[in-house]
């Protein structure tokens, strides 16, 4: 079929996306109309903004939980869910560009949140645009829908789904190509026990990210340089501090990663005596983010491993918290799983306390809707190979119906997701594009 999307649609996503980089919209304090912090409202009215600026109708939630912008008409709805939040950018100096500024150089476009989902989603937008611009008729509703904490804890695509009628079927452009039908249980917990007088400690970050850093200025620190040493761990120090170095990527893919608060907790329970957390760390847990030093080989054949990601370490007088993201095979017994992990824990003087849980998503691979996407991604690369893929990873897709993630990472795009320097190559970002308009044409007009 003719190329649906010009140079001009093109140029003006690029710029739409620069403004949405703008926005620091990582979760912060509840402000008036803004239940995650302003920079998330700010970056949900921009894009709302962008979206009438391009001739959709637009909603706003009062409370700012979600918005959305559409087009079209009728009783069904085809839904494009994205994100308008982002993962915390960490040290802005670790960045080459300013994390909150989108830099065009080189046939990339910088900035936290070009790929995940700032990008994709101004992508899809303006592939749909592309579509007004020739003067098609949809033969639906097409309704972009911005979630705003979908990097915590999606209480905004909750509110959404009580508010709002259901979609029809939809995409949602937050992962990679050619498309996911199933993912994985997400299980993000804490393990707490008692506290210690012999060391502090407040390693925080994200629960769906590999730590890169640990930094630690306590007690017995020529002891725990010592002990990094012996286990071959990477570090940085000076007379008063260290910082454990690592390698960050998605919890989705944390074997892929190195943990630096485990390697720092594993050091840490060489020197101290009689901490239970370090003890599961440096004793049980190890390095293994397949969790099976703690679990046993938890798999099936749809899916692969479990991983499992301990992001945070805080160690206080009063209790030991860390908190903890588990990717669960499609097929395994949750319950039975949290079970285990709750017996095995409470070996180490642990106790399991749950805090969110995602149940697995499941879209079969012969209905219409996987078979029209994937026929659209095989014609625009001619990747006749790649099959319709299972994830370890979370997107908005398994809260809708009839819903999968397509897109917008194509094969062999460098990921960068929750990484300093995020970036998008334009050309790639360009032919997602054509996909999306390639894809709402065949399913959304005559």
């Amino acid at each position: 079929m003719t190329k649906l999307v010009t140079e001009k649609q093109q140029n003006q996503a690029v710029e739409a996306l620069k403004r949405m980089v703008s926005h620091p919209s990582y979760s912060q304090d509840k402000t008036m109309n803004a239940p995650f912090g302003k920079p998330i409202r700010d970056a949900l009215d921009e894009i709302l903004s962008i979206c009438d600026e391009l001739g959709f109708t637009t909603y706003v939630d009062p409370e700012g939980y979600y918005g959305y912008a559409e087009v079209g008409s009728g009783d069904k709805i085809f839904g494009i869910i994205g994100h308008t939040d982002v993962v915390p950018a960490g040290d802005p100096a670790d960045w080459e560009t300013d994390p909150f500024t989108g830099v065009v150089k080189d046939g990339v476009i910088h900035g936290r949140g070009t790929q995940d989902d700032k990008g994709p989603t101004i992508a899809a937008i303006y592939a749909v645009k592309a579509l007004m611009d020739q003067g098609y008729e949809f033969n639906q509703r097409i309704r972009f829908i911005f979630g705003t904490d979908e990097e915590t804890l999606w209480r905004g695509i909750a509110v959404y789904n009580k508010k709002e009628e259901p979609i029809t079927s939809g995409i949602a452009p937050d992962a990679e190509f050619p498309l996911i039908y199933a993912e994985k249980g997400l299980q993000q917990s804490y393990l707490v026990g008692p506290g210690s007088d012999q060391l502090e400690l407040h390693l925080d970050n994200a629960f769906n990210a590999v730590p890169a850093k640990a930094a630690y200025s306590g007690p017995k620190l020529e002891e725990v340089k010592k002990a990094l040493g012996e286990l071959g761990f990477s570090y940085n120090s000076d007379d008063q501090h260290l910082v454990v170095t690592g390698k960050s990527v998605h919890a989705m893919l944390a074997p892929q990663g190195t943990n630096a608060v485990l390697r720092l907790a594993m050091a840490l329970d060489k020197v101290f005596d009689g901490i239970p957390a370090l003890d599961f760390i440096g004793k049980c847990f190890k390095e293994d983010a397949t969790g099976a030093n703690v679990l046993g080989d938890v798999s099936d054949e749809a899916s692969g491993h479990l991983t499992f990601n301990i992001s945070s370490l805080d160690i206080t007088p009063k209790e030991t918290r860390m908190q903890i993201d588990m990717r669960i095979p499609v097929t395994v017994d949750h319950d039975q799983l949290i079970q285990n992990l709750t017996d095995k824990v409470a070996e180490y003087q642990l106790k399991y306390e749950h805090f969110d849980y995602l149940a697995p998503l499941y879209v079969p691979k012969d209905g219409e809707l996987v078979k029209t996407l994937m026929a659209v991604y095989q014609e625009q690369t001619g990747d006749m190979k790649s099959e319709p893929q299972i994830s370890g990873g979370a997107t908005y897709a398994r809260t809708m119906n009839q819903c999968v993630a397509f897109g917008a990472m194509l094969p062999g795009t460098p990921d960068y997701m929750h990484q300093v320097n995020e970036q998008w190559e334009l050309d790639s970002m360009f032919k997602a594009m054509e996909i999306y308009a390639q894809a709402v044409y065949k399913l959304c007009v005559d």
